[in-house]
């Protein structure tokens, strides 16, 4: 079984974001990178997956020479090889036609990327990507098990979950639990420094979203503490300021 896992090269959780040029520019001054959390989902599902049924795994990241020690990472973690395109990821059909355009070549069993980068949280190029290759694209999933060509899907739905059969190939767009997160032990490590790291150019298409300005959200405001006996005044708030009522 041939898998392409899509990882993202993104900010550590605990990053103080800012930004640049007129707040027009994300300042990666002093940023620790990691891969997407749900990228790290689906890469753990995959080796183990790898481990079941044997095949290989493809690690695929769109960006600038600037991600290669988190791809360095995904290998360590167990993918057998790993593409860059050399683009700056700019917006999801960016990003999108670039997996397509290596996917087509690669005949790949199935597709497996997070439900969501967690620096845009738009979880719509699992969408897109399908969408270009013409095969079904299921997101979030929590759980996924292949019995010769099909594969047993558990989906997150509003108010429950989803039980699907799927014949590959398809995209899985993955979150938790799916599988446990993975740490590379020494032995990845060293061998990640010797797996083959393609860089390739990306497509003809242009970015369709030019970012015109990042604004930070508002900081939050202080605590009104309301006596406990005062039942009119904390009405009186929640109505007129907290709006919630």
């Amino acid at each position: 079984m041939k898998i392409l896992v899509c990882i993202t090269h993104v900010p550590d959780t605990t990053s103080r974001i800012a930004f640049t040029d007129g707040n027009t520019k994300f300042d990666k001054n002093g940023i620790q990178f990691i891969i997407g959390p749900y990228d790290d989902y689906a890469l753990a599902r995959a080796v183990e997956l790898k481990e079941q049924h044997g095949g290989s795994i493809t690690a695929i990241n769109v960006g600038e020479a600037e991600t290669e020690p988190t791809i360095r990472k995904a290998l360590a973690i167990g993918a057998d090889e790993a593409i860059r395109v050399n683009a700056h990821p700019e917006d999801a059909i960016f990003v999108a036609k670039q997996i397509a355009s290596v996917a087509k070549g690669g005949d790949y069993d199935l597709i497996l990327m997070g439900r969501e980068s967690i620096d845009f949280n738009g979880g719509q190029v699992h969408g897109m990507v399908g969408e270009i290759l013409g095969i079904p694209s299921i997101s979030p999933v929590m759980k996924l098990d292949i019995e010769g060509n099909t594969a047993k899907v558990t989906r997150e739905i509003e108010g429950g979950k989803e039980y699907l059969e799927i014949e590959m190939p398809f995209i899985a767009g993955c979150q938790e639990p799916i599988a446990e997160w993975k740490i590379p032990n020494m032995r990845g490590i060293m061998s990640a420094r010797t797996k083959p790291l393609n860089v390739i150019d990306p497509t003809g298409d242009n970015p369709m979203n030019v970012v015109e300005v990042f604004e930070m959200p508002p900081a939050k405001s202080g605590v009104k503490l309301v006596e406990p006996d005062n039942l009119e005044e904390l009405v009186k708030l929640l109505k007129t300021e907290a709006k919630v009522i």
